[in-house]
C-alpha cells in the first residue's frame, strides 16, 4: 500500500509543464514552506544574521528584501531598520502578491540596500534583476546576495533528494565565479565574496525533517527518510539541546558603480 501511495503522489508532480519562473514554482510551494518557516521560525536565524551583518545597515536606512517569501528576514533586522519587501507569489501570505518579480516598486536609489536570500537560483538569467538592484539601491549602497553556490554540498542535495521528492522538482541555476560577472555587467562593484558554512538549528533530528520536509514540499518520502538523507548528504552536529544541519550560501557583497 506504501508504495501505491508514492507512485500516485509522484504523478502529481509538474513533469510535463515543469515550471520555469520563481512565480510558477512558488505559488506551487509557497504555502509549504510559509509553514514551516510559521513552525521554525528560528531554525534558519544564522542564515538570516549572516547576511544581515554584510548589509552594514544603521537606523534610519531602508533595505529592499528581494524575493521576500513570508518576510522571515525583518525580524533579524537592527533596530531602526525599514523593511522593504517584494514578494511576487501572494501563496506565501504576509504581503506578499500576485506580480511579476520585475519591475521592482521603488524609485531610482530609493533604498539604502537590498539582500536576496536563496531565491535566486530559481531564475534562469538574473542580470534583469541586478539591474533593476543597481537602480534601485542608493549610491554607495550595499547588495548582499546569499544564495547556493554551484559545487556546494547543498547544490546536490537540492538537486538529488529534494528534487526526486518534491512536488515540483528541483534543478537549480547556482551561483558561481559567472555571478561576478553577472554583476559587473549589470552596474555592480564587488566588495567581497565567499562561501559561508553554518547551521539550521533544531531541538532534535525529528524537527530537521519535519521542517526540510515542509520546506521544500516533499511528497514521496517520510521526514525521516529525509532527516536520514541530510545526514548523509550534508551532514549535522551536535551542540548542546541543538543539532545542527550543516548548510552553506555563498554571499557576494556588491555596491552600485558610481554614476558618471
Amino acid at each position: 500500500m506504501g508504495d501505491r501511495k508514492n507512485s500516485l503522489l509522484a504523478t502529481q508532480r509538474v513533469v510535463d509543464e515543469t515550471p520555469a519562473s520563481y512565480e510558477d514554482l512558488f505559488q506551487l510551494r509557497g504555502a509549504p514552506y510559509d509553514r514551516a518557516m510559521s513552525l521554525f521560525p528560528d531554525a534558519r536565524r544564522e542564515e538570516f544574521v549572516n547576511t544581515i551583518d554584510r548589509a552594514a545597515l544603521t537606523p534610519g536606512q531602508s533595505v529592499a528584501d528581494v524575493p521576500a517569501g513570508g518576510g522571515y528576514l525583518a525580524r533579524y533586522l537592527p533596530d531602526g531598520v525599514r523593511w522593504l519587501g517584494h514578494e511576487p507569489c501572494a501563496s506565501f501570505g504576509s504581503g506578499g502578491e500576485d506580480r511579476g518579480l520585475l519591475p521592482l516598486p521603488w524609485a531610482a536609489g530609493g533604498v539604502d540596500a537590498a539582500i536576496s536570500i536563496a531565491g535566486v537560483h530559481h531564475l534562469a538569467d538574473k542580470r534583469p534583476l541586478f539591474a533593476e538592484l543597481a537602480r534601485t539601491v542608493r549610491a554607495g549602497g550595499r547588495f548582499v546576495l546569499a544564495d547556493v553556490h554551484e559545487e556546494s554540498d547543498v547544490s546536490g542535495f537540492l538537486d538529488g533528494w529534494v528534487d526526486r521528492h518534491n512536488s515540483t522538482g528541483h534543478e537549480g541555476v547556482y551561483l558561481g565565479d559567472h555571478t561576478l560577472d553577472d554583476l559587473r555587467e549589470t552596474g555592480w562593484d564587488i566588495v567581497s565574496a565567499e562561501r559561508v558554512p553554518f547551521h539550521w538549528r533544531f531541538e532534535n533530528t525529528v524537527d530537521m525533517g519535519e521542517f526540510c520536509h515542509r520546506m521544500f514540499d516533499l511528497r514521496t518520502c517520510r521526514p525521516d527518510e529525509t532527516a536520514r538523507a541530510i545526514e548523509a548528504d550534508l551532514g549535522i552536529d551536535q551542540f548542546p539541546g541543538q543539532v545542527g544541519m550543516r548548510w552553506e550560501l555563498y554571499m557576494i557583497v556588491a555596491t552600485p558603480v558610481a554614476k558618471v
